[in-house]
Protein backbone atom coordinates (compact mmCIF):
# COMPACT_ATOMS: atom_id res chain seq x y z
CA UNK A 1 0.00 0.00 0.00
CA UNK A 2 1.02 3.88 -1.15
CA UNK A 3 2.06 5.96 1.95
CA UNK A 4 -0.66 8.42 1.09
CA UNK A 5 -3.25 5.74 0.64
CA UNK A 6 -2.31 4.40 4.34
CA UNK A 7 -2.57 7.60 5.80
CA UNK A 8 -6.15 7.99 4.09
CA UNK A 9 -7.22 4.83 5.36
CA UNK A 10 -5.40 6.23 8.92
CA UNK A 11 -7.93 9.27 9.02
CA UNK A 12 -10.89 7.77 7.63
CA UNK A 13 -10.66 5.45 10.39
CA UNK A 14 -10.20 7.47 12.62
CA UNK A 15 -12.80 9.87 11.92
CA UNK A 16 -15.43 6.25 11.68
CA UNK A 17 -13.85 5.88 15.63
CA UNK A 18 -14.32 9.00 16.52
CA UNK A 19 -18.46 9.69 14.66
CA UNK A 20 -16.95 12.54 12.39
CA UNK A 21 -18.45 12.49 9.29
CA UNK A 22 -15.55 12.92 7.54
CA UNK A 23 -11.87 12.15 7.56
CA UNK A 24 -11.31 16.20 6.49
CA UNK A 25 -12.26 16.44 10.35
CA UNK A 26 -9.11 15.99 10.86
CA UNK A 27 -7.36 18.88 8.82
CA UNK A 28 -8.99 21.80 10.90
CA UNK A 29 -8.36 19.52 14.16
CA UNK A 30 -4.37 19.83 13.12
CA UNK A 31 -4.67 23.13 11.88
CA UNK A 32 -6.38 24.78 15.20
CA UNK A 33 -3.89 22.63 17.46
CA UNK A 34 -1.35 24.79 15.60
CA UNK A 35 -2.87 28.02 15.67
CA UNK A 36 -5.33 28.14 18.32
CA UNK A 37 -7.95 29.71 15.95
CA UNK A 38 -11.53 28.68 17.14
CA UNK A 39 -12.26 29.54 20.95
CA UNK A 40 -14.85 28.75 23.19
CA UNK A 41 -17.42 31.04 22.60
CA UNK A 42 -16.50 31.83 18.98
CA UNK A 43 -19.21 32.34 16.45
CA UNK A 44 -17.84 30.34 13.49
CA UNK A 45 -19.00 30.25 9.61
CA UNK A 46 -18.08 27.13 7.58
CA UNK A 47 -18.76 27.69 4.06
CA UNK A 48 -18.60 24.22 2.09
CA UNK A 49 -19.77 22.32 4.94
CA UNK A 50 -21.22 19.54 3.74
CA UNK A 51 -20.91 16.51 4.42
CA UNK A 52 -20.23 18.24 7.93
CA UNK A 53 -16.67 17.21 9.44
CA UNK A 54 -15.92 20.64 9.87
CA UNK A 55 -18.90 21.72 11.48
CA UNK A 56 -18.78 19.12 14.37
CA UNK A 57 -14.83 20.12 15.76
CA UNK A 58 -15.92 23.82 15.16
CA UNK A 59 -19.19 23.03 17.26
CA UNK A 60 -17.12 21.15 20.18
CA UNK A 61 -14.63 23.82 20.43
CA UNK A 62 -16.81 27.00 20.21
CA UNK A 63 -19.03 25.19 23.20
CA UNK A 64 -22.24 26.10 24.54
CA UNK A 65 -21.92 29.95 24.46
CA UNK A 66 -20.75 30.02 20.88
CA UNK A 67 -22.24 29.22 17.63
CA UNK A 68 -21.81 27.18 14.26
CA UNK A 69 -23.37 28.08 10.74
CA UNK A 70 -22.36 26.17 7.90
CA UNK A 71 -23.18 26.59 4.40
CA UNK A 72 -23.77 24.56 1.67
CA UNK A 73 -25.40 23.42 -1.91
CA UNK A 74 -26.22 20.13 0.00
CA UNK A 75 -27.88 19.64 3.26
CA UNK A 76 -25.94 19.41 6.24
CA UNK A 77 -27.40 17.13 8.67
CA UNK A 78 -25.64 18.07 11.96
CA UNK A 79 -27.63 18.88 14.59
CA UNK A 80 -27.50 20.68 17.50
CA UNK A 81 -28.06 23.62 20.27
CA UNK A 82 -24.76 25.43 18.81
CA UNK A 83 -25.18 24.61 15.44
CA UNK A 84 -27.20 25.66 12.22
CA UNK A 85 -27.15 24.88 8.32
CA UNK A 86 -28.14 26.79 5.49
CA UNK A 87 -28.43 25.07 1.73
CA UNK A 88 -27.66 27.76 -0.31
CA UNK A 89 -25.37 28.76 -3.23
CA UNK A 90 -22.10 31.42 -1.85
CA UNK A 91 -22.70 33.22 -5.31
CA UNK A 92 -26.53 33.81 -4.44
CA UNK A 93 -26.64 37.46 -3.70
CA UNK A 94 -28.61 36.84 0.03
CA UNK A 95 -26.26 34.38 1.38
CA UNK A 96 -24.30 37.00 2.76
CA UNK A 97 -27.96 38.06 4.71
CA UNK A 98 -29.38 34.72 5.40
CA UNK A 99 -25.83 34.16 7.37
CA UNK A 100 -25.87 37.42 8.76
CA UNK A 101 -29.61 36.18 9.99
CA UNK A 102 -28.58 33.02 11.48
CA UNK A 103 -25.88 34.81 13.65
CA UNK A 104 -28.42 36.79 15.56
CA UNK A 105 -27.04 39.97 13.33
CA UNK A 106 -23.43 39.53 15.11
CA UNK A 107 -19.91 39.30 13.54
CA UNK A 108 -18.02 36.11 13.17
CA UNK A 109 -15.23 35.11 14.75
CA UNK A 110 -14.00 32.73 12.38
CA UNK A 111 -14.85 32.11 8.43
CA UNK A 112 -13.83 28.59 7.38
CA UNK A 113 -13.78 27.15 3.52
CA UNK A 114 -13.53 24.12 2.40
CA UNK A 115 -14.86 25.27 -0.95
CA UNK A 116 -14.54 22.79 -3.81
CA UNK A 117 -16.11 22.66 -7.26
CA UNK A 118 -17.64 19.65 -8.84
CA UNK A 119 -14.50 18.19 -10.26
CA UNK A 120 -14.61 18.34 -14.29
CA UNK A 121 -11.05 16.60 -14.81
CA UNK A 122 -9.72 19.83 -16.44
CA UNK A 123 -7.50 21.03 -14.32
CA UNK A 124 -7.31 24.85 -15.05
CA UNK A 125 -11.16 24.65 -15.59
CA UNK A 126 -11.09 23.64 -11.84
CA UNK A 127 -8.65 25.33 -10.18
CA UNK A 128 -9.68 28.41 -11.60
CA UNK A 129 -13.89 28.01 -10.05
CA UNK A 130 -11.99 26.86 -6.65
CA UNK A 131 -10.07 30.16 -6.80
CA UNK A 132 -13.45 31.77 -7.90
CA UNK A 133 -15.22 30.33 -4.74
CA UNK A 134 -12.70 31.22 -2.51
CA UNK A 135 -12.74 34.72 -3.84
CA UNK A 136 -16.40 34.68 -3.26
CA UNK A 137 -15.97 33.77 0.42
CA UNK A 138 -13.51 36.71 0.75
CA UNK A 139 -15.84 38.99 -0.32
CA UNK A 140 -18.76 37.77 2.02
CA UNK A 141 -16.52 37.82 4.66
CA UNK A 142 -16.19 41.43 4.65
CA UNK A 143 -19.85 42.11 5.90
CA UNK A 144 -19.44 38.90 8.17
CA UNK A 145 -16.16 38.96 9.66
CA UNK A 146 -15.17 41.13 13.07
CA UNK A 147 -12.37 43.41 12.98
CA UNK A 148 -9.28 41.41 13.81
CA UNK A 149 -11.33 38.08 13.09
CA UNK A 150 -9.85 34.73 11.64
CA UNK A 151 -10.02 32.27 8.65
CA UNK A 152 -8.96 29.18 7.55
CA UNK A 153 -9.48 28.68 3.63
CA UNK A 154 -8.34 25.79 1.12
CA UNK A 155 -6.80 26.63 -2.13
CA UNK A 156 -6.01 24.58 -5.12
CA UNK A 157 -2.50 25.69 -5.75
CA UNK A 158 -2.17 26.42 -9.49
CA UNK A 159 -2.31 29.45 -12.20
CA UNK A 160 -4.53 31.47 -10.21
CA UNK A 161 -3.40 31.17 -6.66
CA UNK A 162 -0.75 34.29 -6.28
CA UNK A 163 -4.20 35.98 -7.36
CA UNK A 164 -5.78 34.92 -3.89
CA UNK A 165 -2.91 34.89 -1.63
CA UNK A 166 -2.76 38.79 -2.50
CA UNK A 167 -6.31 38.57 -1.45
CA UNK A 168 -5.15 37.24 1.90
CA UNK A 169 -2.46 39.74 2.72
CA UNK A 170 -4.50 42.84 1.43
CA UNK A 171 -7.36 41.62 3.81
CA UNK A 172 -5.32 40.14 6.78
CA UNK A 173 -2.35 40.81 9.16
CA UNK A 174 -1.51 37.36 9.54
CA UNK A 175 -1.05 34.71 6.22
CA UNK A 176 0.18 31.57 6.92
CA UNK A 177 0.50 28.36 4.82
CA UNK A 178 -0.37 24.78 6.44
CA UNK A 179 -0.57 21.40 4.95
CA UNK A 180 -2.30 19.44 7.32
CA UNK A 181 -0.59 15.70 8.22
CA UNK A 182 -4.22 14.69 7.35
CA UNK A 183 -4.32 15.90 3.11
CA UNK A 184 -3.13 13.89 0.97
CA UNK A 185 0.54 14.18 0.22
CA UNK A 186 -0.50 13.95 -3.54
CA UNK A 187 -3.15 16.69 -3.32
CA UNK A 188 -2.62 19.99 -4.55
CA UNK A 189 -4.05 21.50 -2.14
CA UNK A 190 -2.59 23.75 0.76
CA UNK A 191 -4.99 25.64 3.65
CA UNK A 192 -4.31 28.75 4.39
CA UNK A 193 -4.40 30.14 8.22
CA UNK A 194 -5.52 34.45 8.29
CA UNK A 195 -5.29 36.31 11.26
CA UNK A 196 -6.18 39.87 12.05
CA UNK A 197 -9.06 40.78 9.49
CA UNK A 198 -9.32 44.46 8.45
CA UNK A 199 -12.81 45.80 8.14
CA UNK A 200 -13.54 47.18 4.13
CA UNK A 201 -12.75 51.14 4.30
CA UNK A 202 -16.40 52.57 4.83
Amino acid sequence: MRLHEAKRDLYRRLAKEQGYRSRAAFKLIQAVEKYHFIKPGDRVVDFGAAPGGWMQVAAGLVGDDGLVVGVDLHDVRVKGPNVKSIEMDVHDPGVGQKVKDALGGLAADVVLSDLAPSVSGVWELDQGRQVDLTLRVLELSGSLLRQDGGGFFKLFEGERSQEVRDDFRRRFDVVRVIKPAASRSVSSELYYYCDGWKLPAA
